[in-house]
């Protein structure tokens, strides 16, 4: 009686745990886009090689659903080895027919069937450190059921500390799906569309940036060609990293491709059309300017904080340059009527990314698109706001910017025709303005001439009243010799007329042989001070230009003299020792001697100047031969000269003497004498507080 109660209870257990044990996801049939197994998962974490095998008793796992976002399954990232297990039923008409699997996944997997390993994607590890997520993207698996009930196991690890960026491109943990070879072709031709016109895109906006670049080189004053082209580099360099996204298998690679691409594409490239507009007319860096700045520099962060809604941030920054840019342009456009174009180019920007944003975010309907020529078949709504708020400012911009060039150009070839024009009128005028210049020219010259002659003349008469002192100083010393002996001589006519009229023939004699010598003596200082006056002559007349054999030693004793009784003279407080140390063995040369004397007595009276203040002055004038040279050194110890003054010793008009006691033009016309009259050099060489030495160098052969 028990037997007869408990086994159809027994039976009816068993029933339910064979129909738990024995579940299944049926497939009637394919369809064009292929069957998503998206329901009848589970899941286990743990790695034991029993998992793979189609008998495994499966119903203590958990129900999952892998195609969901992985973030929105924390338990699969627990553990570093897991498995997904699925049950399906397939109809006969799919049994030993070519059909793919298409697999799309954040994370690493070894995918079997009925215990067959099928293909492996990524490295599975327990390790940690050795697990690398891999992204099928859809590429197809060829596969032949061969059985109507079939058991599906995957081995899987997600790669960690991986981020991840939820914008265009979902990162579903697993996606799995059965097609057709026809149907994965078709999905795959879709995917190379949306890649071609990435392409298209990169290409676009990298050759518009070449172009502005082009127009910046050659117009640096318009920084705004700058700017555009950085907007235009940024969002071509975003279009090619970010083509790389639904091609890259490696999930690192990929996860930073957007780190890059994604603020390139949005914020950085808003901001510098912002720029653009920014410097072409407002200049004015206000609040929003800085406010914008800091946006767009923190929100590749914020990106990276932030899964799923960090590029919100992105598109925001975007946004709000184009609101502030079609602000500018607006103002502008109130007094400039062109900059329309830049006005509605914002507006039509403002219209299609607000409809992108709201599409994406599901407040709009992303309906497919009608076939057009220019639209690719794969495309969508968000697609084509997409694409066609990224193309309205360049374009608009570009248009502008490309009028502004013309009308730039337009305005300097109406001005180069003025130019032209008011050069003809004017060419008549200034051929008769440039006879009349020529014939001033030739005046003036002939006045400048006569008055540098005349400055010249004045500087020797300047030197000459320097030198009238000493010249009456040495005029004098023979003179007095002459009326002494002429005194003397009258003495000794008498003493000697006397002696005849004694009749002392002898003694008369005598007395006429001193009387001779007498006379010897008057005719030689008589000459010496005819040889003075000969020497101021030559000093104040115009040099006659030619040159006579000369004895260095002389001229120079002669002038040290006469320049420091000169000074003596008129300040009789001055005193000073000199010397002259001559080289008694230097051969008379060729030159002009006024002209070399005017040189020494101006070296030797800048030199008495200088040791005014010195206590114990000295001023020594040095002549020696070296080679094939005869060398004057004017040397004092005064108080020197700074590098400053020293410069410019030797420039015209250029004195340190007070207002009144200079001319400023002796160093000046020692300089040329030395130089361009007798071939030679003349050097300064001094230290402040030391001294300074001047040397002339006179070639005693001057060809």
């Amino acid at each position: 009686m028990k037997k007869l109660i408990f086994a159809p209870l027994l039976a009816l257990i068993c029933s339910f745990i064979s129909a738990q044990k024995q579940e299944v996801f049926k497939i009637d049939s394919l369809p064009k886009q292929g069957v998503l197994l998206k329901e009848g998962w589970k899941w286990h974490a743990g790695d034991n090689p029993d998992y793979a095998k189609a008998d495994f008793d499966d119903s203590a796992w958990e129900g999952i659903e892998p195609t969901k976002d992985i973030y929105d399954l924390p338990q699969i990232r627990k553990s570093s080895v897991g498995w997904f297990r699925i049950r399906f039923k397939v109809d006969n008409s799919l049994l030993y027919k070519p059909l793919t699997f298409q697999v799309n996944q954040s994370l690493a997997s070894e995918i079997y069937l009925n215990g067959l390993l099928v293909k492996k994607y990524g490295i599975v590890s327990s390790k940690k450190d050795e697990i690398r997520g891999f992204l099928p993207q859809n590429f197809p698996i060829s596969v032949l059921f061969k059985n109507q009930e079939l058991v599906i196991s995957v081995r899987f690890s997600v790669q960690p500390n991986l981020p991840y960026f939820n914008y265009t491109y979902s990162y579903s943990a697993f996606n799995l799906r059965i097609n057709t070879v026809e149907g994965a072709a078709e999905r795959q031709v879709g995917q190379s569309r949306h890649s071609h016109m990435r392409g298209f895109n990169t290409g676009m906006f990298l050759l518009l940036g070449l172009v502005h670049v082009i127009f910046y080189i050659n117009f640096r004053r318009k920084r705004a060609y700058l700017y555009f082209a950085i907007a235009l580099f940024s969002i071509g360099t975003g279009y090619l990293l970010s083509s790389f996204i639904p091609t890259e298998s490696s999930l690192t690679f990929r996860a930073y491709l957007a780190i890059i691409s994604y603020p390139l594409l949005f914020s950085f490239y808003g901001f510098f059309l912002y720029l653009a507009v920014w410097e072409m007319f407002l200049r004015q860096k206000n609040i929003m300017f800085w406010l914008l700045i800091i946006c767009t520099f923190i929100g590749p962060f914020i990106n990276v904080l932030f899964y799923k809604s960090g590029y919100l941030f992105l598109m925001g920054t975007m946004l709000l340059c184009s609101l502030e840019a079609a602000r500018i342009a607006y103002i502008t456009y109130q007094t400039n009527h062109k900059v329309a174009l830049i006005l509605v180019g914002q507006i039509l920007y403002f219209i299609s990314f607000l409809s992108f944003v709201l599409i994406h975010l599901e407040v709009i309907p992303n309906s497919n698109l009608i076939s057009y020529w220019f639209v690719p078949k794969s495309w969508t709504l968000q697609d084509l706001t997409h694409w066609f708020s990224l193309v309205t400012i360049p374009f608009t911009l570009s248009w502008y910017l490309s009028k502004d060039f013309a009308f730039t150009s337009k305005d300097l070839e109406k001005k180069l025709e003025e130019v032209q024009q008011l050069s003809a009128e004017k060419q008549q005028i200034l051929s008769t303005q440039n006879e009349t210049l020529e014939r001033q020219v030739e005046e003036r010259t002939a006045e400048l001439k006569a008055s540098q002659n005349q400055l010249i003349q004045s500087e020797k008469l300047a030197s000459l009243g320097e030198l009238t002192a000493g010249i009456a100083h040495e005029i004098q010393n023979p003179l007095n010799f002459v009326n002494n002996f002429s005194e003397v001589s009258a003495e000794l006519v008498e003493e000697m007329n006397q002696e005849l009229d004694n009749g002392d023939i002898n003694e008369a004699k005598e007395i006429a042989n001193d009387l001779k010598q007498n006379l010897e003596k008057i005719n030689l200082h008589g000459k010496r001070a005819s040889s003075i006056v000969k020497g101021m002559l030559e000093h104040s007349r115009t040099s006659t230009g030619i040159k006579e054999l000369t004895d260095i030693n002389q001229l120079a004793d002669e002038y040290l003299r006469l320049s420091f009784h000169g000074l003596r003279a008129k300040d009789n407080s001055f005193n000073s020792d000199f010397e002259l140390i001559a080289d008694k063995n230097l051969p008379k040369i060729e030159l002009i001697p006024q002209d070399i004397g005017r040189v020494f007595l101006n070296l030797i009276n800048n030199a008495f100047w200088a040791v005014k203040t010195v206590t114990k002055p000295l001023v020594t004038v040095k002549t020696e031969q070296s080679d094939n040279q005869i060398i004057i050194k004017v040397i004092d110890n005064g108080q020197g000269m700074s590098e400053e003054v020293k410069a410019k010793i030797f420039q015209p008009f250029f004195t340190t003497k007070p207002t009144g006691q200079g001319t400023g033009l002796g160093l000046s016309l020692a300089y040329d004498i030395v130089t361009k009259g007798h071939g030679g050099t003349i050097e300064c060489e001094s230290t402040e507080n030391e001294g300074t030495k001047f040397t002339v160098k006179l070639p005693i052969q001057n060809n």
